[in-house]
């Protein structure tokens, strides 16, 4: 299994340890989740006001949010999906995350940010795999598997 992170941190905040580190949290959730073969996404570090513009222009809501996924394999139903060509990676699609978002979260639930920000970017990982929580088996089954990850991955709550 390859997975390919093309990583971009718009605020310029995260150190060149901290991008080493969610790059092994992603790859490690691959390695938990089973996925094969080679896989794409792109994931981004923004600010409160760029997710906001983000999320006003694709979601219609007006705030800031903690994350946003683009998921490629995702489809309305009058699309068809797009599959690679053999040989072709699998491009799941793009993880936006707010760093502001990430602070205050942290703050709010009282841990680190290491534990939100891996949150955030497993959160929008799933979500690109196509998992969901607008039920409550389905939001069960998706935080069931980030609890999962992290924990596995040494990131507690406290």
């Amino acid at each position: 299994m390859t997975m390919t992170i093309d990583l971009h941190d718009d605020t310029e905040e995260l150190s060149e340890e901290q991008q080493q580190w969610v790059i092994k949290l992603i790859d490690h959730a691959v390695d938990i989740l089973q996925l094969s073969g080679e896989i794409d996404c792109s994931l981004t570090f923004v600010g409160n006001a760029r997710i906001q513009e983000i999320n006003r222009e694709y979601r219609g809501i007006d705030r800031p949010t903690d994350v946003i996924s683009f998921a490629l394999e995702e489809m309305a139903d009058d699309e068809v999906p797009i599959m690679p060509e053999e040989g072709e990676p699998r491009v799941l699609g793009d993880i936006i995350v707010s760093i502001d978002k990430a602070r205050e979260q942290a703050v709010t639930y009282e841990h680190s940010f290491e534990r939100e920000l891996g949150f955030l970017v497993v959160h929008g990982l799933l979500h690109l795999l196509g998992y969901d929580h607008t039920t409550e088996s389905e939001e069960k089954e998706m935080f069931g598997l980030q609890e999962e990850i992290l924990s596995t991955f040494g990131l507690n709550r406290n």
